[in-house]
């Protein structure tokens, strides 16, 4: 079993919003096997409690404006693993730290990998002409 195509597009939405608060390390993991309730682990770093924060909130409001609803949220007044269920995509939110300590991807490791592609916007002509 694969993850499902609206699993697929949140986890879009989670990456981008993720992306836009400078989260680093992203990574999907497809947990249709061994996860009966979810589709996506996504995961990602932030650099200190702050920016944790940050992305979670980011996360969560991209996420609302799709219509997708947090189903149970953990860990958001610590900032260092902030956890976000919106039943198809899971989102973990780690500190540097805690991210190498819990260390979910070997926990997950026979889980496929979901490859996470964020677009970049293509500047024109006209914007490298006016630097």
């Amino acid at each position: 079993m694969t993850a499902s195509p609206r699993a697929n597009e949140l986890l879009s939405i989670v990456a981008h919003a993720a992306d836009a608060k400078q989260a680093t390390d992203m990574v999907a993991l497809d947990v249709t096997g061994p996860m009966p309730y979810a589709d996506i682990f996504f995961l990602a770093t932030g650099r200190n409690e702050r920016n944790v924060q940050s992305i979670a909130s980011e996360i969560e409001e991209k996420m609302i404006a799709a219509g997708a609803k947090p189903l149970r949220r953990e860990g958001r007044a610590e900032g260092r693993w902030i956890l976000l269920d919106f039943g198809h995509v899971v989102a973990h939110i780690f500190h540097e730290e805690d991210r190498l300590y819990y260390s979910l991807e070997r926990l997950w490791s026979d889980c496929p990998v979901i490859p996470i592609t964020i677009e970049k916007p293509v500047r024109d002509d006209a914007d490298s002409d006016a630097e």
